[in-house]
């Protein structure tokens, strides 16, 4: 399979997506990451650093969200693969956003969180093609993905497909 691209949405608070990328690079994968921008300070002030202030917190957050969302639907309309995070301390309503317009583009989806997120989130997951626990879990799916191989078993899937 030729290189996937994958984009990586959600929280922003741990070390999933480090996590997913060097997995996936010490698995021998050929994916392009891709991902929002993660300095909350950066995201929350992108609009009026490049378009100007505004007196209204309103205004600033209108700008900075209209230009977040012009990276993040570009990324997500190219994206083979999304996978969205939800993390238990913080409510993304961003993340619950992506997760919607990447089920609605038709997109493979894959949700990962926690057990403790199962209720709250099971309306999401029910649009999600897989629902992993952990980053090491969505390595195995992309894995499985490009490759046809489940780990430790190298070179059995692929030849069974062929």
């Amino acid at each position: 399979m030729s290189q996937l691209s994958v984009y990586l949405s959600g929280e922003i608070h741990s070390d999933w997506r480090e996590r997913i990328v060097s997995g996936a690079k010490a698995a021998g994968l050929d994916i392009a990451f891709s991902a929002p921008v993660t300095d909350h300070d950066a995201s929350d002030d992108c609009g009026v650093a490049i378009l100007g202030a505004e007196a209204d917190n309103f205004w600033k957050d209108h700008k900075g969200a209209k230009l977040n969302a012009i990276r993040t639907r570009t990324l997500i309309e190219k994206a083979d693969i999304v996978v969205v995070r939800f993390g238990a301390q913080y409510k993304q309503w961003n993340a619950a956003f992506d997760a919607g317009y990447a089920a609605a583009l038709g997109k493979a989806l894959i949700i990962q969180h926690d057990r403790s997120l199962i209720h709250p989130l099971k309306e999401v997951d029910a649009a999600a093609l897989a629902v992993a626990e952990t980053p090491e879990q969505v390595v195995e799916l992309l894995r499985y993905v490009q490759t046809g191989e489940l780990a430790g078993r190298q070179g059995e899937g692929r030849q069974a497909a062929e």
